[in-house]
This record gives structure tokens, C-alpha cells and sequence, in this order.
């Protein structure tokens, strides 16, 4: 990527986390060396970012590393002022203390209430308060196996402490991508307004087999689904998404075809039920006439087009859970309207041209009119979210 172009990226990222501070606690694991870029991706979504070090953390990365990405002096030491009660205490003015990485011993003692150091002296501290804790485990596999350290985090957890699993690999617990950190936070400090709430999500493009060697697709990028799951988790909503991708913190449903993202749809909505569907997915409208083998080269071909049920139909039908629609095309008023009358509470109008984009024109069509919605798709994912909202 250029990095004009990821200068742009950066300043059309929604402000999720504008007027929020955020405490970034670290503690001595190697992982620390990643908690610069952590503290970026904040800042990136608005937040007021505060760091505090252990010592054995200062050991890891110079605490001037944290002061430069934050843009605020490091806490190294708990001094007159009291710094764990000023952010983290009753009235603190923190939104959210993250303990990213934290390593078993540091899980152990706050699980203990044990504060010998800043992080975990904040810690207790917003505990006691009943603020929002994250903590982001990062150590050996074979550590965070150990009955102590599993029994703590299970500990933490019926406290009202989230623990963010670390991705095994390499014998090792490793800390999280910052991506799902950042989403955690988001969702922790947003008031969850979909809680409770079940969201499922078609996305991105189908692929039908042509022969054993081609598929019939579109330039669907799946970028719109994603906004539109990801804004859901931060919301507080239990989001599926149905699709050939995998996002994070949702539960991935993968599929290929239409017919597969039919019969998952319908096993989703039979088994778990959904408050929320939204049809977000380039589902084919056609799947052409399978040819076995390989279709020989150097001489035209005609494909037989066969055309494939409406699942939109299908889901309003049989499940009747609040319906979100797409429509493409470049007069899709009409069918809009269609989808509107057999039950869809909203429909988005859009043309090809924002296949495939970052950012796209957008008509919201409603019962009771309609509204225009432009720019990023997370920032039409936003908009979105806050009309189901109201």
C-alpha cells in the first residue's frame, strides 16, 4: 500500500472511540513490544490513551516508546497523586483499564488481589470500582495450561473481567491481533445497545462452478458485510456471518455456493434463531450448468444459466426476524419497493460502481421515505446500525 493511501485509510476510520480514555496497562511479556502499534490503533478510533508499565514491562520496551504513541508521560511509579485512583478509581475519569499483554504472573495477583506493581495496583483498583477490565493473556502454552493460571482467568471472569484468548501458535499463547483488542474496547465502552440482540449476516460473493476449473462470480468484495458485522460486535449483538471469509470476533459460517449459503441460513435461523437478518451477501441470482472436467480453450462456449430460489424471501417468510436488504443495479427503485412491501424494514439502494469499494452512494429506503448514505462503509455501517437503533 502506498502510504498516501494509508494516510487515507486511517482518517476515514470511524471515531468509535472519540471521548473515551482508555488506561493500556503492560506487564513483562516479550509481547510488549507490540503494544506501540496497540496504542496507535486506538488513537486511530479517537480514544485518549493513558500507558502504565510494570517494571519488569520497562525491562521489554523503554517507557519513552509508549509517552511518543500516546502523546502522555508513561506511569512507572504510583506516586503523591494517587494515579491508580485518579483513572481508575470511584469517579476515575477512565472509560476502560486494558491489561495488554498481561502475563500469568500478573493474571495471578490481580486474580489475588495482590498489587506490587502500577498495573496491578490499577488493577485491583478498577476491579473494586466495577470499571470496565480487559485483559489480554500472553505467555508459553504450556503456562497458560497450568491449573493456577486457568483457574485465575476463570476467577476474573465471574467478576465481570474480560479475558481476550490468545492465538496459539508456536507452542505459545500469543497475545491477540490488535484488530480484535481494539473491537473488545470498542465494545466494551460503546453501552452495548444491541445486547441480547442475535444478528445474521450474509456477505461478500458467491462462486458457482463452471467446470471442475472456473467459477461464475461477482466483484463483490465483502467489505459492506464486514463493516456491518464488525459494528454489530461493538454494539453488543451475538453476530454469524455467512460467507466464504472470516472476520473477527463473530462466529464465521463459511460457504461457497448459493445453495450453501441458502442451507446454512436456514440451519442458522432453525437452530439458533436470529433477532436481526441482513442481506449484505452478492447472493447469485443464476448458477450456470455444471460442465464435468474442463472446458476445452480456443472455441466459444455457451453456458447454461439456471435461475436460483429468493432466500430473501424465503427468510421473511418462514422466520420473520427484522429484515435489511440490498438492492444493485441503476433504477433499483422499483424492486427496492418490492422488498419493502413483502417485509424487508429496510432496503439499501446502490449501483455497481461501489462493488468492491471502501466507500460507496447509498439510499436508505424505508416505509416512511427515503435518505441518502455516503461515504466509507463503516461510516454507512454506523449510520445503519443507528436507524435499527431508533
Amino acid at each position: 500500500m502506498a502510504h498516501g493511501a494509508g494516510r487515507d485509510h486511517f482518517m476515514t476510520l470511524v471515531q468509535t472511540l472519540a471521548g473515551k480514555q482508555i488506561v493500556v496497562a503492560v506487564t513483562g511479556s516479550i509481547a510488549a513490544i507490540e503494544v506501540v502499534k496497540l496504542i496507535h490503533s486506538l488513537r486511530r478510533r479517537g480514544a485518549v490513551v493513558q500507558p502504565v508499565m510494570s517494571q519488569a514491562a520497562a525491562g521489554i520496551i523503554h517507557p519513552d516508546a509508549l509517552t511518543y504513541a500516546s502523546g502522555r508521560e508513561t506511569i512507572t511509579r504510583l506516586s503523591g497523586r494517587v494515579e491508580h485512583i485518579l483513572y481508575c478509581g470511584d469517579g476515575g475519569s477512565a472509560d476502560l483499564l486494558l491489561v495488554a499483554p498481561c502475563t500469568a504472573n500478573s493474571i495471578s495477583k490481580i486474580a489475588c488481589g495482590i498489587d506490587d506493581t502500577p498495573v496491578t495496583t490499577f488493577a485491583t483498583t478498577a476491579v473494586g470500582s466495577k470499571k470496565p477490565v480487559i485483559i489480554v493473556p500472553a505467555m508459553h502454552h504450556s503456562m497458560y495450561r497450568h491449573p493456577a493460571v486457568t483457574g485465575n482467568i476463570a476467577k476474573l471472569k465471574t467478576w465481570g473481567v474480560e479475558v481476550v484468548d490468545p492465538r496459539i501458535e508456536e507452542g505459545k499463547a500469543k497475545i491477540a491481533d490488535s484488530e480484535e483488542i481494539v473491537l473488545r474496547c470498542e465494545r466494551a465502552v460503546l453501552g452495548k445497545p444491541l445486547r441480547g440482540k442475535k444478528v445474521l449476516i450474509t456477505s461478500g460473493p458467491c462462486r458457482e462452478p463452471v467446470d471442475d476449473i472456473r467459477i461464475l462470480t461477482t466483484r463483490s468484495g465483502g467489505q459492506m458485510g464486514r463493516a456491518l458485522a464488525l459494528q454489530a460486535f461493538r454494539l453488543g449483538a451475538d453476530v454469524t456471518v455467512v460467507h466464504r471469509d472470516s472476520f473477527p470476533c463473530v462466529n464465521n459460517v463459511f460457504v461457497e455456493t448459493a445453495d450453501d449459503m441458502r442451507a446454512a441460513v436456514h440451519r442458522c435461523l432453525s437452530k439458533e434463531g436470529a433477532d436481526i437478518y441482513i442481506s449484505a451477501a452478492a447472493i447469485s441470482d443464476f448458477a450456470p450448468k455444471r460442465v464435468p472436467g474442463k472446458i476445452p480453450s480456443g472455441k466459444p462456449v455457451n453456458l447454461v444459466l439456471e435461475p436460483l430460489k429468493k432466500l430473501l424471501t424465503e427468510v421473511i417468510q418462514d422466520y420473520g426476524p427484522l429484515t435489511i436488504a440490498f438492492k444493485l443495479g441503476y433504477t433499483p427503485e422499483k424492486m427496492a419497493k418490492a422488498m419493502i412491501a413483502q417485509g424487508a424494514a429496510m432496503v439499501l439502494m446502490n449501483t455497481p460502481e461501489s462493488m468492491g469499494s471502501s466507500r460507496g452512494e447509498y439510499v436508505l429506503l424505508t416505509k416512511s421515505g427515503k435518505k441518502p448514505l455516503s461515504g466509507t462503509k463503516d461510516e454507512i455501517s454506523a449510520a445503519i446500525w443507528k436507524a435499527v437503533i431508533q
